[in-house]
């Protein structure tokens, strides 16, 4: 009889490889940057746009999750829910690099403000110095 435990499950997005979550950001602007066919102001803009695409898309998922739309019916689960919001997320990540060089101290002094004023509540110290997100 075997007494060990299974392995945990794993994401099956997720990278061994434990790829820090702002060299990810970095590396996808600069994807985006290289191939986008508009420049300057606009496709800073139409980045920000993005943003309200993908939160559109979590509104979709949940109302096909809960099977709110009756010509559809159920045509989605929580995960995907789960999927789109973490595509939010990735897009508003993106979208203040995209603004800002800055973005991982702008993230972490802004989120060190919404803890604080959130009953004091202290973000890990590697999130303040934009340390210890791995994807």
């Amino acid at each position: 009889m075997n007494d060990s435990l299974p392995d945990a499950p794993r994401h099956p997005h997720s990278s061994s490889a434990g790829t820090d979550l702002w060299e990810t950001v970095d590396a996808l602007s600069a994807w985006l940057d290289a191939g986008e066919p508009v420049a300057g102001r606009e496709a800073l803009l139409l980045r920000m746009l993005k943003l309200s695409e993908e939160v559109g898309e979590v509104a979709q998922a949940v109302i096909g999750a809960t099977g709110q739309n009756p010509r559809k019916g159920v045509s989605h689960s929580w995960e995907d829910v789960e999927s789109e919001l973490c595509d939010v997320v990735i897009t508003a990540l993106v979208a203040l690099r995209t603004l800002t060089p800055r973005a991982r101290e702008v993230f972490a002094g802004h989120l060190a403000r919404v803890a604080e004023r959130s009953g004091g509540i202290r973000p890990a110290s590697g999130l303040l110095r934009g340390q210890g997100t791995e994807l």
